[in-house]
């Protein structure tokens, strides 16, 4: 069995853009670029700075072995 392909919600993320529904992210150490939209709450620059680093969690709270 090879290594385990590393899990999005272990990887820390910075902050590349925010519009009003989106966010725009990339893996520090994958380089790994997602695009997070929230059509509910808007998002601002103001609360995720290009450049912050943030950390992903699992709505779920469902945590593979």
């Amino acid at each position: 069995m090879g290594p385990r392909e590393k899990d999005i919600f272990e990887e820390a993320y910075r902050v590349v853009a925010v519009e009003n529904e989106s966010m725009t992210i990339q893996g520090v150490q994958s380089g790994t670029v997602l695009t997070i939209v929230n059509p509910t709450t808007p998002l601002s620059e103001a609360d995720y700075p290009p450049g912050r680093l943030i950390a992903l969690s699992d709505p779920l709270g469902f945590r593979p072995n």
